[in-house]
């Protein structure tokens, strides 16, 4: 499409900025739709698993409930606090919402489907996802109030906490498929294991792949690892003297985050866009689809454990990712360097 815009009277400049100006709307008003649509199963979930109905009246089977939600908040007013600062106030919520987006620019669909399909892919998604938690920061601290502030400390301990080994995580996963480029990554699971593409059903992988989604909980803050919204404690978290839209974004980024881990942990270890296993058959529908497929599963694996597992208190938070996570990530980086070095480029020497 890049091509066909630059052949037009538009030239190279103009027609390249159209054109990834509309592959930009074309991922971001989808995803904004998803992320209403799976704010009403999340609920839909924990309903059923509460033995409750959830969302049923607004619209068929309730599923106009998170507009409904986004039309309240849009014509509440938006109050500041006289003594937060009003500029870092609004920032917040807006940096929050941006970061959530702009990690799906590397992220592909399928093959050929992403919009920037550059060589430190990974690289990028790790920057990405480590500035969320300047968002959560800046509300705490801009809202001149001690409780959004005590949350917003909270909040950044846990998450560059849980990067650490997130980040340890992702080097066998490199180391493997010898690439930092996310198709790359992919393309090196297919038939990982005999006929079945993705790392996540090696062995060596799959505690890897477990670690990774247990931490993308903790770094998304959704639960048991919300700390950050311990009501009990904090009255509401970071976000307590938010209102109206600025309210509504911390969600909106919340929820596009949890998206992005889903999809990075689809991407990284269970094979992306490539059907579970590698049989002709299973080519014929779109890989665009398995990999919304995938994402589906990690995200009712989220809903699930949020339904089900009650929140962690902050030491036990502490002690499983810096007792726990951190050791067996950086063993596992030692078995699986030793384990490339003997069996691949012991057997090129």
């Amino acid at each position: 499409m890049t091509a066909w815009f630059q052949s037009t009277w538009m030239g190279y400049g103009f027609g390249w900025f159209v054109a990834t100006l509309i592959l930009i709307l074309m991922i971001a008003l989808p995803l904004m739709l998803a992320v209403a649509m799976i704010i009403y199963a999340d609920r839909k979930i924990w309903a059923a698993m509460a033995l409750r109905r959830g969302p049923n009246v607004v619209g068929p089977l309730g599923l106009l409930q998170s507009f409904a939600d986004g039309l309240k908040v849009f014509l509440k007013e938006t109050i500041i606090p006289s003594g937060a600062n009003r500029g870092l106030f609004i920032i917040a919520p807006i940096l929050t919402f941006t970061v959530a987006l702009v990690g799906w620019a590397v992220v592909p669909f399928g093959p050929g489907m992403v919009l920037a399909d550059i060589n430190v892919g990974l690289l990028y998604l790790l920057a990405v996802s480590s500035l969320g938690v300047y968002g959560v920061i800046i509300a705490g601290w801009a809202s001149n109030s001690k409780y959004p502030f005590y949350s917003a400390l909270r909040a950044a301990a846990q998450m560059v906490s849980y990067e650490v080994s997130v980040g340890f995580v992702l080097v066998p996963v490199v180391m493997w498929a010898n690439t930092f480029n996310l198709s790359g990554i992919i393309e090196a699971q297919r038939h990982h294991v005999w006929i079945i593409n993705g790392f996540g059903f090696n062995p060596l992988f799959l505690p890897l792949a477990v670690i990774f989604l247990i931490s993308a909980m903790a770094e998304t803050a959704r639960a048991p690892f919300d700390l950050t919204e311990a009501e009990s404690e904090l009255v509401a978290g970071y976000q307590t003297e938010y209102s109206s839209m600025s309210f509504a974004l911390f969600w909106l980024g919340e929820y596009g985050n949890v998206l992005l881990m889903c999809g990075m942990s689809a991407v990284l270890f269970w094979g992306g866009w490539l059907p579970p296993i590698d049989w002709a058959p299973l080519y014929y529908v779109p890989g665009i689809i398995w990999f919304f497929a995938k994402i589906f599963l990690f995200f009712f694996i989220f809903s699930w454990v949020k339904a089900t597992v009650p929140r962690f208190r902050y030491d036990q938070l502490m002690r499983l990712g810096w007792k726990i996570f951190l050791p067996i990530s950086l063993l596992w980086v030692f078995l699986i360097s030793g384990y490339l070095e003997i069996f691949r480029y012991g057997a090129l020497k």
